[in-house]
């Protein structure tokens, strides 16, 4: 990414720099959606808040500071406690900064003016936030545009930018949020490097822990050389998401690691492992899942659990072009596993009976994938006019919009027998015919198997972000090639 022209954001070393254009045209591109919104007068004014320092419950330890999404999109800022507010009419950006106390020179360095601000975030215009109803005042807008709205992955409701004052403004907190997060589902260029650099990153960092596992480890220790590699490598302090390192039955569990299960079993052999992880990088993530397992070779029950899910995953991303319902790249996905299922005779019968009886979201009850950007489920999946579809398996879907050149999704199929999804298909003679018991139990306690590749939506198909070894071929040939070497990145990066 050229960043030669004005500043950037950078770590140093081999990482990437990120033009403050980015962002820039970030907000350009919002202010002339909002000028073609016949609802949006002139002299219009966007507020936004940033995110907020915060610490540990009443303690005074620091919680570390990852900024808000959507002010991040539209200023690049990493601080904390600031506002930004754009002129849609002239598309003129205004940075406030809180004003700091003398204090901070002693705990936590210079203080900088706001001229080092203008520099830094390339804005003409940086205030002090004590001074937000002073310096919008002046400007006479005719309304601020403030940001309210439901993630719709979440639930939660949007942090609604207010200050001391702002009850002297007009003020709609409507307008904003779909079209700002409409903005954010169509990445630029610029974005879409960013993009690559953290799939790069991460798809490296999934191969040294394909190097690194061995049978007796802990999944913590694989977790925690992911993050050192996301880091050390990449300058990514950030994941995208708690790390999922599930072994043996763990990788069954859709969304283990969490503080009640901290990837904490000890590895054994025979195990499959299901590691979904991605590194972050200026607030921009990555979601990557690799399936494999712990000794590096599969048996014959695991290559045809994991060559299912490959042929539901290249089926996919075979279909996706722009254009496509992403509902029907669910469907497709559920199908080839119910066709797989079959041939390896965990299920008998008529496949089409199979689908009416929605007997893919026992095996896959989460959706096939979801937007990914600056949040790992990416605003904008359900818009109005586009209604979540109320069927198992496709209810869970993070969106079911139809595909445009642009957008970046995840594609994860993935098949995992889970007990009490399993009881519960045994208990429904609608779905229990289809059941093959004389196979079935075999498969009690193997887990799960999921692939996950980061995509952009081409004009012509899809363009693959994620680089990992896929085929039972190559991951064996992988995990045989590096468990024969004396050393990984662990025991370099160390002598460092």
């Amino acid at each position: 990414m050229a960043a030669s022209e004005g500043p950037f954001f950078w770590l140093g070393n081999e990482t990437l720099k990120i033009p403050a254009g980015l962002f820039a045209l970030n907000r350009t591109r919002l202010c002339d959606r909002l000028r073609a919104n016949s609802n949006v007068p002139r002299k219009s004014i966007v507020l936004l808040q940033g995110g907020e320092q915060t610490n540990r419950y009443c303690t005074d330890t620091g919680v570390i500071f990852r900024q808000e999404s959507y002010f991040h999109w539209t200023f690049g800022v990493t601080e904390a406690d600031c506002y930004g507010a754009i002129d849609v009419d002239s598309g003129d950006p205004i940075l406030f900064i809180p004003r700091l106390p003398e204090s901070y020179a002693v705990w936590m360095g210079k203080i900088h003016p706001p001229e080092f601000f203008k520099k830094k975030y390339a804005v003409a215009e940086v205030r002090y936030t004590d001074e937000i109803a002073t310096v919008l005042a002046s400007k006479n807008p005719s309304v601020l545009l403030t940001l309210r709205g439901v993630n719709t992955d979440s639930g939660s409701v949007t942090r609604e930018a207010s200050f001391e004052g702002i009850s002297q403004f007009t003020v709609n907190n409507t307008i904003l949020h779909p079209e700002i997060a409409e903005c954010r589902v169509i990445k630029t260029d610029m974005e879409l490097e960013v993009l690559r650099y953290t799939n790069k990153i991460s798809s490296e960092a999934h191969k040294e822990v394909m190097k690194a596992v061995k049978v007796g480890k802990k999944e913590y220790e694989l977790e925690s050389l992911f993050q050192h590699y996301c880091y050390t490598r990449g300058g990514m302090r950030h994941t995208s998401y708690t790390c999922i390192c599930g072994s043996g039955n763990n990788s069954s569990v859709l969304h283990y690691g969490h503080a009640g299960a901290p990837n904490e079993k000890t590895i054994e052999d025979g195990d499959m492992c299901l590691f979904d992880m991605g590194g972050e990088y200026h607030c921009y993530g990555s979601d990557i899942t690799c399936s494999f397992p712990a000794n590096g070779k599969f048996t014959p029950d695991q290559r045809a659990i994991y060559e299912a899910v490959l042929s539901s995953s290249r089926a996919v991303l075979q279909a996706v072009k722009p254009g496509v319902a992403w509902p029907d790249m669910h469907r497709l996905a559920d199908r080839v596993h119910l066709e797989e299922l079959t041939k390896i005779g965990i299920l008998q019968g008529n496949v089409d009976d199979m689908v009416k009886v929605h007997l893919g979201a026992v095996f896959m009850p989460h959706g096939l994938g979801h937007f990914l950007g600056i949040d790992v489920h990416d605003v904008g999946g359900y818009p109005e006019g586009v209604e979540r579809i109320d069927l198992p398996g496709l209810r869970s879907l993070r969106t079911a919009r139809v595909l445009e050149q642009g957008m970046v999704l995840t594609v994860e199929p993935g098949i995992y027998f889970i007990d009490h999804l399993l009881d519960q298909a045994l208990a429904s003679p609608a779905q229990a015919r289809f059941l093959n018991n004389s196979i079935l139990p075999r498969f009690r306690g193997f887990g799960g198997v999921r692939i996950e590749d980061d995509i952009v939506v081409t004009a012509s198909g899809v363009e693959l972000l994620t680089c990992v070894p896929r085929t039972v071929e190559d991951i064996e040939a992988f995990m045989a090639e590096a468990h024969g070497s004396t050393k990984s990145f662990a025991s370099v990066s160390s002598q460092k």
